[in-house]
């Protein structure tokens, strides 16, 4: 790859996933200031003299940020979100969050199959950068690519996010599945028809179909839903077992965004008429009106119908 100058990076968040990013990005040479809210301190003093803000924080910690700094943004500086989940309250994605706030500035979104363990052990992974920003998006993904992570780009921010949101709640009732010991034809239905799920509401949301057979759908789903390394299947083996989810948090350490996904997926559905039944199983496991195993039987012997597919899901080649 050709050597391009060493970027400014500030990256808000300093999580299991800002700081990974943080760490591989100083790998490469580039030069990197964090602040997350445990350490205090001013948000808004990262943005001077920065190339580039990256905001990795939970999405709970979103709106927060975004209406204390969207005002005063910088038009020109660039901002990378890396926030996966779709809000509760305002039932809507974090870079939408940000535009609702007043963002003017370029607003690209990282997404894909990069469980961060393993990106800290430098294992290659590859990533996705969706921006309507062409010329921004472009010249970052060769300035950020390296050796150990490969960048795609594309211009679907909204189906990019959707898809890395919802994967979350697919990979918990994986790891229900997997909990509950029901087999590998189980898992299988259950991601293929999860994966189906995920395109109702990325459609339904606006963004292209087919995103979800790109990175950020079909790839982080496959890392996510098959990985102990994934908070959001952890999460999923430990209700099987019988926690509730408080203590499975607990159990965790971190933050998991899939039963705040899940809740918010059916709160978007239900005034749109969209079916979203292992999102409906997910929150009624969450809820505790169904046991794991009741909640396996409850898909099992749903109305038979036509299998469902996402439009056009591939695009040219």
């Amino acid at each position: 790859m050709a050597a391009h100058p060493p970027l400014r990076i500030s990256v808000l968040g300093r999580g299991a996933w800002g700081g990974t990013l943080a760490a591989l990005w100083q790998r490469q040479g580039h030069r990197l200031r964090c602040w997350s809210r445990r350490d205090g301190g001013d948000p808004a003093a990262l943005l001077d003299d920065a190339d580039l803000v990256v905001v990795a924080v939970s999405m709970a910690g979103v709106g927060p940020l975004a209406a204390a700094l969207a005002p005063g943004w910088p038009a020109s500086l660039p901002l990378l979100s890396c926030s996966k989940g779709i809000d509760l309250a305002c039932l809507t994605t974090a870079s939408r969050i940000w535009l609702q706030h007043g963002l003017r500035a370029p607003m690209l979104v990282l997404s894909g199959p990069n469980l961060a363990a393993e990106l800290a052990r430098d294992l290659p992974a590859a990533s996705v950068l969706a921006s309507s920003a062409a010329a921004v998006a472009a010249d970052l993904q060769a300035r950020l690519s390296g050796h150990t992570l490969r960048l795609y780009t594309n211009d679907d921010p909204v189906g990019t996010e959707v898809a890395g949101a919802l994967k979350n709640v697919i990979a918990l009732a994986a790891g229900l599945c997997d909990g509950l010991q029901l087999g590998a034809n189980a898992r299988a239905a259950l991601l293929t028809r999860g994966l189906a799920e995920m395109g109702v509401v990325l459609e339904g949301l606006g963004g292209s179909p087919a995103s979800l057979y790109g990175l950020a759908g079909l790839g982080d789903l496959l890392a996510t839903a098959t990985s102990p390394l994934s908070r959001n299947y952890r999460c999923g083996l430990l209700l099987a077992e019988g926690l509730g989810l408080e203590a499975a948090a607990e159990h965790i350490g971190a933050t998991v965004e899939g039963p705040r996904t899940a809740r918010a997926a059916l709160a978007l559905a239900g005034p749109r008429g969209w079916s979203l039944p292992v999102c409906e199983q997910v929150v009624a496991v969450l809820d505790g009106r169904r046991t794991p195993p009741e909640a396996a039987r409850a898909l099992m012997e749903r109305q038979l119908r036509a299998e469902a597919l996402p439009s056009q899901p591939w695009p040219p080649a």
